[in-house]
Formats: structure tokens, C-alpha cells, sequence
């Protein structure tokens, strides 16, 4: 795939702009997505290959992004591991969260085996996607699966119950977090044996421990996942957002790519990032909101760092938000793919 822009530029390649996708490209800000949704449920889609197919691929048409992202759910890990998982209106719900289990340990019984229809997606969207767009895979970094997998719902983003559990029975959150990185590294390779040509790991909840802890209790299992995926000669792309000046900890050989959130500035992010490491980022998606004449000033603020940056993915601090209009998101993809970057 050699006219890929895309992987051009993850591969260290100069091109002549940054090139553009985002998080939760391919979900609710889009009509099309929307009208699938009234025929399917958000499980249905993920289980029929031509479906998950088709729904990873509509941003590629619809918006022009330069990247397609597999259309799955960070869940599926915990699913795999034995947890009866529901994916309702108001986001997922465990049935019976590790929280209220006297030994949750014994609960989880992974199976890689129930992740095999994901494979088969991967291998519909190869088959069905435009010669020059690569496909990104994922799953949710080690802390983030924890967070949800003891909670149980999605909608307490602060998770309380698995924070202190870190604290409260820390030989126990280890184990678990070793289980989902066992199964993760597994879920990784078979992607890319599928047939993906980077990988993301999204470490959505990063901020919600000191960055001491974090190191010591949770970046353990992001090397092993970065090491396996590596490997392979796969891209690497660490998203761990909140972990602010964290940020340059972390060194060349745990990631190729550290995607930013909106919280820290791209400037400074760059400063503090090892010089071998790119990045991607990290416009506020909440900007898309607002009218074309702010998105474009906010976006013009990126000139200068995506002249001096060749080792720079445009993209989100965050994912995208339901509430966007899609034609303020094809806006900024065209204002990326149009602008003058000075290169």
C-alpha cells in the first residue's frame, strides 16, 4: 500500500500534509451510520462481517479520512473473558460486574476463541476497501477493560470501585490486569495476522491515577502489548489520555506513535515526547460543535506545528461526540487535506 499517506508518514516517510482520521470516525455524527442503526443494533452489525464492513468503510466515503479504524468495541475483551455484556442505548452494562464477585478472579474463563468473528471482519474489510486505505485495529489498554470490567457500566467515568481496588487488593487488580493483557496480546496478533496494517491501544482513563501508580501497576502490561505488536513490524499507536507529563516516560521502544488529548498542548506534548516518538492529535472535538469560521481559526492554530512536524497525525484529543454535525466534521477534513502545510 504504498500510496498511503497515512502509513507513509507512521513509517517516517516526509509527505506533503499531515494525514487525517479520527476517533469514532465511523458512528453517530454520520447519516449513514444512523440509518443502519434504525435497521440494526450495535451488535448485529459488529457480528455480520459485510455489515462491519460496510460501517468501518463509511467514513472513508462519506468523510475522506485518510485511515479506516475496525468497527468493534474495547469490550469485546471482557466478553471474551466470560462477562455477559449488553450493549444498550445508554451505553454498555455488565450483568454481573466484577465488583459484586467475592472472587472475581474465578469468574473470568477467556476464551480467544469467541473473538474469531472479528477476524472475519477484518478479512471482509480488506477485501472491500479502496486500494490505498490502510486499516487500523485496537483494543482498550489494560486499565481501561479493568475500569469497566469491575464497574460494570459505562456512564460513571470516574469508576470508583476499580480505582480502589488498585489500592484496596492490589494483588488481585495485578492478576486481573495480567488476564486482559494475556488475552489482549492474543486479540493483537491475530488482527494483524488478519490483516490490519497498524495498531491502537486506548488508554482512555489514564488520568485517573497518579502517574507513580500508573507506571508502576499499568504501563508493565502496556510493554508487553507495544513488544508483541512491534514484532510483528506493526505501527504502534499509544493513546493514553490524561497521563499529562507522563507523556516523557515513555520511550521509543512502547511506542511509535503517542496520539494527545485535548488536554495538553500539541506544543508542548511535542517538547516533552522523545524526539523517535510521532504523535497524533489532539484537536478538542468539542469544537466541532461550534460554527466554521471558529473551527477554521482553531484549526489555522495547527499551520505552524504541522510545518515543523512531519511526524504528526492530525487527528482528535478524544473521540468524537454524537451531538456534532457531519458537515462540520467533513469541514475539517477537507480544511486538513486542502491547507497549505508549507512542506
Amino acid at each position: 500500500m504504498k500510496d498511503s499517506i497515512f502509513l507513509k508518514t507512521i513509517k517516517g516517510e516526509e509527505t506533503s500534509r499531515p494525514p487525517v482520521w479520527f476517533m469514532r470516525q465511523a458512528g453517530r455524527v454520520l447519516p449513514s451510520y444512523m440509518a443502519l442503526r434504525k435497521k440494526y443494533s450495535f451488535s448485529e452489525m459488529m457480528a455480520d462481517p459485510k455489515l462491519a464492513a460496510k460501517v468501518t468503510l463509511l467514513p472513508i466515503y462519506d468523510l475522506g479520512v485518510d485511515a479506516a479504524i475496525l468497527f468493534s468495541d474495547i469490550l469485546v475483551i471482557p466478553e471474551a473473558m466470560g462477562m455477559k455484556l449488553e450493549f444498550t442505548n445508554k451505553g454498555p452494562v455488565f450483568e454481573n460486574p466484577l465488583k459484586d464477585k467475592e472472587k472475581p478472579l474465578e469468574s473470568l474463563k477467556p476464551d480467544p476463541a469467541k473473538l474469531e468473528y472479528i477476524y472475519a471482519n477484518i478479512k471482509e474489510i480488506i477485501k472491500t476497501r479502496p486500494a490505498n486505505i490502510p486499516l487500523i485495529g485496537f483494543c482498550g489498554s489494560p486499565l481501561t477493560t479493568f475500569c469497566y470490567m469491575v464497574q460494570g457500566i459505562s456512564r460513571n467515568h470516574t469508576f470508583p470501585e476499580a480505582i480502589a481496588m488498585l489500592y484496596k487488593n492490589k494483588k488481585t487488580a495485578k492478576k486481573i490486569l495480567e488476564e486482559i493483557t494475556d488475552l489482549s496480546i492474543i486479540y493483537a496478533k491475530n488482527q494483524i495476522e488478519s490483516g490490519i496494517e497498524a495498531f491502537q491501544l486506548f488508554e482512555t482513563h489514564a488520568g485517573l491515577v497518579p502517574e507513580n501508580l500508573y507506571f508502576e501497576m499499568i504501563m508493565p502490561s502496556v510493554r508487553r502489548i507495544a513488544k508483541a505488536v512491534k514484532e510483528t513490524g506493526t505501527p504502534f499507536i499509544y493513546m493514553p489520555k490524561g497521563l499529562g507529563f507522563g507523556l516523557e516516560k515513555i520511550k521509543p521502544e512502547e511506542a511509535d506513535f503517542i496520539s494527545v488529548d485535548w488536554q495538553t498542548p500539541i506544543e508542548k506534548a511535542r517538547k516533552i515526547i522523545h524526539k523517535n516518538i510521532g504523535v497524533q492529535g489532539n484537536l478538542d472535538p468539542r469544537i466541532l460543535l461550534a460554527d466554521k469560521e471558529s473551527i477554521e481559526k482553531e484549526l489555522n492554530n495547527y499551520l505552524k506545528f504541522g510545518k515543523e512536524n512531519k511526524n504528526w497525525i492530525f487527528n482528535l484529543g478524544h473521540g468524537l461526540i454524537p451531538q456534532i454535525p457531519y458537515e462540520n466534521v467533513k469541514f475539517a477534513v477537507d480544511w486538513v487535506k486542502n491547507a497549505n502545510w508549507n512542506r
